[in-house]
């Protein structure tokens, strides 16, 4: 019987806790520490009991021993209570993204390199998809040659652009960015295709589809169901998606070039009714497209006539996950019992995070990135030592 304790119960933590009960996890949740605990209802739904309410982290650490601590906090909070998880000697899981800013990617470096820090295993639940890990199969077998190019696109649904608008991930001070909140998975598994950091960065985005001047536009579907509102938007929700403080970027494009010359487009948009998240990896001996949203892939070697080969996942599920959280909380079992390791470590997740807030920063100074002194001041933290520098990480 693992014994759990959740700081931040909110909607996805709620979520992965009813994906490793499904998985066949023996679990109880011994405690959790949340004044607006939002995935409640996700867990009554699921038949789990939230165990006792905890006034605050330290009570609900001190309360331990635990096999796991599980962390659903908003972004911003991620750091201090990854450092009092840390402390207290418990192995930790945490939602993605890892940390909201540069500074605080180094000083989690830096804490992550003191002797008996416990494991650490971060949400980037991508890693886990069937179908993401056919396709690094596929580019780890060599059998698209040399990885030349990628094209990859992120478009939401409208309710989910609405109710990032709505949520608490709507204002950097709490969520980091629209692309780190939404697409650092993405970012992670392109860095693991690639086998390179990013060297060089750009960016354009803006927000022309949730601001005011749109409010009068029409906001109910064909058949006069009300439109922008069918999610719930959880802690410190706004109510309208168009007259909310948001100020974030919902839309945004990408140019990355990898230190090895793989050259990455990535377009990402939150207001679409053809939902798409496509990646479009180009080699000099194939071509692979990974459709995410109806979980398939095509495959042609570059000299082939023949129809592609076609490969079709059969799980589908509504959050567009399509089997992962399952997948994941599987793995997650697995690397606590020392059978297998996490698919992903807390040094990918922290790459993955800087990429995209390089991205951002790129995109709200109109320059282009270079990210050596990213990755150097990385380095310098994992080797104990090194300074925090000033950036801003989100629009």
């Amino acid at each position: 019987m693992k014994r759990i304790a959740v700081i931040g119960l909110g909607q996805r933590i709620a979520h992965v806790l009813a994906a490793m009960d499904e998985t066949g996890w023996t679990f109880e949740i011994a405690g959790h520490v949340d004044p607006a605990p939002v995935g409640l209802p996700i867990l009554a739904d699921a038949g789990l009991s939230p165990g006792r309410a905890f006034a605050d982290v330290a009570g609900l650490l001190a309360a331990g021993p635990y096999d796991l601590v599980m962390i659903g906090s908003p972004n911003h909070l991620h750091l201090p209570h990854l450092e009092a998880a840390l402390v207290a000697g418990f192995p930790v899981f945490a939602e993605k993204p890892i940390v909201r800013t540069i500074e605080e990617s180094y000083t989690l470096a830096r804490r992550l390199t003191h002797p008996g820090t416990p494991p650490l295993f971060i949400g980037l639940v991508m890693r886990s998809m069937p179908l993401v890990r056919e396709v690094i199969a596929r580019v780890d077998s060599g059998e698209l040659g040399e990885l030349v190019s990628m094209d990859a696109t992120e478009h939401l649904h409208p309710e989910h652009g609405a109710y990032l608008a709505r949520n608490w991930r709507r204002k950097a001070e709490w969520g980091g960015s629209f692309m780190l909140d939404k697409v650092c998975h993405d970012f992670d598994i392109f860095g693991r295709l690639v086998g390179a950091r990013p060297a060089r960065v750009a960016s354009f985005g803006g927000r022309r589809i949730f601001h005011p001047g749109r409010a009068q536009d029409p906001q109910t579907y064909e058949n006069g169901e009300p439109a922008y509102a069918l999610r719930d938007s959880g802690w410190m929700a706004a109510n309208d998606a168009f007259h909310s403080d948001m100020d974030l970027f919902d839309h945004q494009t990408a140019i990355v070039n990898y230190a090895n010359g793989v050259a990455l487009a990535f377009h990402s948009n939150s207001h679409v009714n053809l939902q798409e998240r496509r990646w479009y990896l180009a080699g000099t001996r194939g071509t692979l497209v990974a459709d995410l949203v109806r979980n398939r892939m095509l495959y042609r070697p570059a000299l082939d006539r023949r129809r592609p080969e076609k490969l079709d996942f059969a799980t589908r599920t509504a959050d567009l996950h399509n089997g992962a959280d399952q997948a994941m909380a599987a793995d997650l079992l697995a690397a606590l019992e020392n059978r297998a390791p996490f698919p992903v470590t807390a040094w990918d997740s922290l790459e993955a995070g800087l990429t995209v807030m390089a991205i951002d920063e790129a995109a709200l100074s109109g320059q282009v990135v270079d990210c050596a002194p990213i990755w150097a001041q990385l380095d310098a933290a994992r080797a104990g030592h090194g300074h925090d520098v000033s950036r801003r990480a989100g629009p």
